[in-house]
This record gives structure tokens, sequence and C-alpha cells, in this order.
């Protein structure tokens, strides 16, 4: 049985170094050893302020490069950002600073080697550091999520899919949740990263996790040796059937992790949590899959009054659904495979799901 620990914390150094310390020694700190490469993953989404909730909190970050420094082992940031530069994340989240006089290496995930995760997906290609690292540790960030719903330890390392890779992925996975997220528990099985932490203490809700998300404070840290299981117990936290996060039901059945865990610590229920709405994306008949995907299910909207026609939409968008026009932009919901990709990383928080007026009036008799 996989265990969980809660613990109560707050963005103060003084008093987040030792609850993070006591943590990482409880779910396998002893994994590092003396001169290992250690791999730290943050979420590194796009260029945003701690307060925004939108990236792994640098004090985090800082204490956990800390303590593998204690272990005398070297410490590498690393991400392949969805838009914005590397740099421009690191310096507007506050990382820079933050990590002043620690010996770290941020790195920018270029590199990418073949992995076989097995059928239907083959050899895929993953951050060549996330496989080579000694020691793998799995910062995640507790946000919600416009198509998985919520984004926690498992989501986090399709990060470690480089760049416009990950577009790719979306585009190859379509409209079927189920089949991304056996693709997000094979990137995870691949890396097996040998501690997670998600930093809740102000965590996100509505709909995340870019700028249209809304920061939640709950003071709140969840570690475990095993990512899904912890995504598990947040499950658990907010009332939630593990199994409607389709990463724990995909782990589940492919024996990463159990029906029970072990859950220590400073658990405590959040009931009123606003988590994002969803339709199932397909149901019924395939001959009104069509008709159903343009008029039944949620999709991307824009407030063209706070659109900046930046592009970062529309060059991310992995079936180019989207276009310029002169006062803003248009959507071919034709071709929108509803992956919300454009919401994620739109750095103006200008776009939102909506569900179509059909669509509403469906879900009034569900």
């Amino acid at each position: 049985m996989h265990k969980v620990v809660f613990k109560k914390a707050a963005y103060d150094y003084e008093t987040l170094k030792p609850i993070l310390f006591e943590m990482i020694d409880s779910i396998g700190g002893d994994c590092i050893k003396r001169q290992d490469r250690v791999l730290i993953k943050p979420n590194l989404l796009l260029p945003a302020k701690p307060e925004k909730a939108i990236l792994t909190h640098p004090l985090v970050v800082r204490v956990v490069a800390e303590y593998i420094q204690s272990k005398g082992a070297h410490a590498q940031i690393s991400d392949s950002p969805a838009t914005g530069s590397f740099e421009k994340i690191l310096k507007e989240g506050g990382y820079k600073k933050a990590l002043e006089g620690i010996d770290v290496e941020f790195k920018e995930f270029k590199t990418s080697v073949k992995v076989d995760i097995g059928e239907p997906f083959g050899s895929i290609d993953i951050a060549k550091d996330a496989v080579e690292a000694d020691v793998v540790i799995n910062l995640a960030k507790l946000k919600t999520h416009s198509q998985m719903l919520l984004t926690l330890g498992v989501k986090n390392l399709f990060g470690c899919i480089v760049g416009l890779k990950k577009p790719e992925w979306h585009f190859k996975s379509g409209t079927d949740r189920e089949i991304f997220a056996k693709l997000l528990v094979r990137i995870y099985n691949a890396i097996k990263p040998s501690i997670t932490i998600i930093d809740g203490i102000l965590a996100m809700e509505g709909q995340g996790p870019g700028k249209s998300g809304i920061p939640r404070h709950l003071g709140i840290l969840v570690g475990s040796n095993n990512a899904p299981a912890a995504d598990m117990a947040i499950c658990s936290m907010f009332g939630m059937e593990p199994d409607n996060l389709l990463t724990v039901k995909e782990a589940k059945k492919t024996g990463l992790v159990g029906d029970k865990i072990y859950i220590s610590g400073d658990f405590y229920m959040v009931n009123d949590f606003l988590l994002p709405v969803q339709m199932p994306l397909m149901f019924g008949p395939k001959l009104f899959h069509k008709f159903m995907r343009k008029h039944l299910l949620q999709r991307p909207v824009v407030d063209n009054h706070i659109c900046q026609l930046c592009g970062e939409c529309w060059q991310y968008c992995p079936t180019k659904a989207i276009t310029k026009q002169e006062k803003g932009i248009d959507f071919d919901y034709d071709g929108c495979i509803r992956c919300y990709c454009c919401i994620e990383v739109c750095p103006h928080g200008a776009l939102r799901s909506a569900e179509p007026l059909p669509g509403k009036i469906l879900s009034m008799f569900r």
C-alpha cells in the first residue's frame, strides 16, 4: 500500500524548509546518493508571477534543491514550457532570485531519446535528461485542467515531452481523453520519478491550468513515492471518486497503484473546490459524433477585448483550428479536437471553455 503524506505549509522559508525536509525523508529521500544527478521537474507552464498559482512555487523548488545539496548530489531544474522562453519563465516566476547561492543548474529540455512505451504509442520522444537522471523529483502544482479535470503528479511529467511534440500528441490522441490519460501514465512509468511532491499551498481552481484559472489558498503540500497515489489522495480531499481522474483510473488498470492507499499527516476535506465542468467527449453511435463535437461539447471561446493577438494559441493549436482576424481570433469548431491547449497557453487569460446552447439544454436533463 502506497503512502501519501499531507503537510500544512506556507510560503515562508524558515517554516517551509523543515516541513519539506521531513516530508522527503519520510517518502524516500534516502534514494538520493552522493554524486547523483538529480532532476527536479517543476511545473513551468508559461511566464507568470507566483501569486497566479500557475507554476510550482520557487521557494518549494529552492528547499528541494537544498535537500539534494545536503545529500552531496547535483541538482538540475528542467522543463519544456508550453509557451514563452525558459529564461523568461525563470525570471518572471522568481526562480533565479529564489535560488541565489544554491549550486543548481537550470536547463531547458531540448534533446530527446526514443523510449518504447508500448502499444498503441510505440516509441516516443522523451527528454534525455529525464530518462538518464539518477533520480527524478517530480514537483507538480495542484491545478484544475479544462481537458483532464486536474493536473497533478502524473500529468506534470507531460512536460518531459520536448517543445512542439506536446501538441502533436494532443492531435494523435484526438478527442479521446482516455487515450490521452493512457499516454500520460505510460510517460510517468517510463520516467519513474522516485519522489512526487504536489504544491497545493496556493492551488488553482476553475478553468485551469493557465491564466484563466483562479488561485485558491489550500495551505497544503502532498508527497509520495508514487504519483498516482498522491493524485488519488487529492481526489479524496475534494470528495471526488478517484476513477473520475482518468490518469488514476488508468494507473489502477495497469497496476501502478492499488484501490487503497495510506494517507498520513494533515489531510482534510475541501468540499467547495471549483472543478471545470466536463461532458463526455463522445458517446453514442459514431454517426452522431461530428454533430456532438460541434454542437454539444464545451469549446474554447475568446474575449477579443482581452486578446492581444500574440499568436501563442494559433501557433500551439495541434489542428490549426484557430485563425487570426483583424480584431481577434476565430475558431474552426469542425477542426477543433477540444484539447483546450489554447486556453492553457494563453498568456493573457483571454480564452475559456463554454458550452454551446444545445449542450446547455442537454445538461438540464442529465
